[in-house]
């Protein structure tokens, strides 16, 4: 069996993300979609974060893709995203259009979830073999004494 390059699966899990997200907008409504749907944005700039640079430490995607969501959030707080909205239309979509403190809090739950789901293994180290594999030649210790 081939082993998916780091890239391949987080192409594979920001799709899963979209759709999950493209899901929860026609089948959720109320604050609870609200908040499903924000927290799944975030999640979604993590995955593509960490896909832009897949050999960043683990925390970095996830810290990254926080500030850039309430970046986005605090924007909101002033007239830049309906600006941009006359120029570019459906930039909203991005941008949004309305503060709420709660879409902080989603923001944080949709990267915290990517930052729990994507840890390592504890007692494994990345890219290392957690098993070692039947294919493998043996590892013997080499004979005679060691050279100083």
């Amino acid at each position: 069996m081939t082993r998916l390059g780091r890239r391949a699966r987080l192409g594979i899990a920001a799709a899963c993300v979209l759709l999950a997200g493209l899901a929860v907008h026609a089948f959720a409504d109320g604050p609870v979609g609200g908040f499903a749907g924000d927290a799944l944005y975030a999640a979604l700039i993590a995955v593509l974060f960490a896909w832009l640079a897949p050999h960043a430490a683990g925390w970095v995607a996830p810290v990254v893709a926080l500030a850039f969501c309430w970046a986005i959030e605090f924007l909101q707080l002033t007239s830049v995203p309906q600006a941009i909205e006359t120029r570019i239309p459906g930039s909203s979509f991005v941008l949004g259009s309305t503060f709420q403190w709660i879409d902080l809090a989603a923001y944080a739950v949709g990267v915290t979830v990517v930052a729990l789901v994507s840890r390592p293994a504890a007692g494994s180290s990345p890219g290392e073999p957690t098993t070692p594999s039947g294919d493998a030649p043996a590892v013997r210790p080499r004979e005679g004494t060691p050279r100083r």
